[in-house]
């Protein structure tokens, strides 16, 4: 089948995009408002972007396509945030603060989730993640109803059990979380991780 997406719908253009740009990361954003009202929700398209400078890339959209929704509001007024990483043990939780709450809802106490402060930035770390990473805003660009976030990593948070001899994240040990089209999802397991190294590093 070939799908020229000039004779789609955004939604259906949608729909191929989330299913074809799999698995995707998760960044599960925690915030604060200029209030002292807490947030967090996740988002998928996600990537990192620079090692020098540390930056990463997130896509942000509006509600309804009208309203900035509330972490990219935050980020734009306040410069600073936090992703944290999904776990599978914390995909429930991840999935309460999906939910468009009012910008007033503390959304920790809905997911039944512990903010901790970071060392930099304002926005609360998630307790119950493994790895949580404070960022600033680096520069934001709006394409169509999009905000597209780049932000400066500042400081990395990784539980002790995590970080091997080599300074990489051992993903055998984390079933970090990723997003395929639609409700699905998919996890890393020790069962199907493999190694493949370059012809020219053998």
């Amino acid at each position: 089948m070939v799908v020229d997406v000039k004779n789609l719908s955004e939604d259906q253009i949608y729909k191929l995009m989330i299913s074809t740009i799999a698995p995707r990361p998760i960044a599960w954003i925690s915030t604060v408002s200029k209030e002292g009202i807490y947030n967090i929700a996740p988002f998928s398209f996600y990537m990192g972007i620079s090692s020098s400078p540390p930056l990463i890339a997130v896509s942000i959209g509006k509600k309804d396509n009208e309203r900035k929704k509330d972490t990219w509001k935050n980020i734009e007024e306040t410069g600073e945030f936090v992703i944290n990483v999904v776990t599978y043990d914390l995909v429930e939780k991840m999935n309460i603060t999906a939910v468009a709450f009012d910008e007033k809802i503390d959304e920790f106490k809905e997911a039944e989730l512990t903010p901790v402060p970071s060392d930099i930035v304002k926005a609360p770390r998630i307790k119950e993640s493994p790895i949580n990473i404070e960022c600033r805003k680096y520069m934001i660009i709006e394409i169509a109803d999009m905000g597209l976030i780049f932000g400066e990593i500042l400081k990395y948070h990784i539980d002790d059990n995590l970080l091997n001899e080599k300074g990489y994240v051992d993903n055998k040990k984390l079933k970090i979380v990723g997003r395929l089209g639609g409700a699905d999802y998919c996890y890393v397991s020790l069962e199907n991780i493999f190694t493949l190294k370059r012809p020219d590093k053998r």
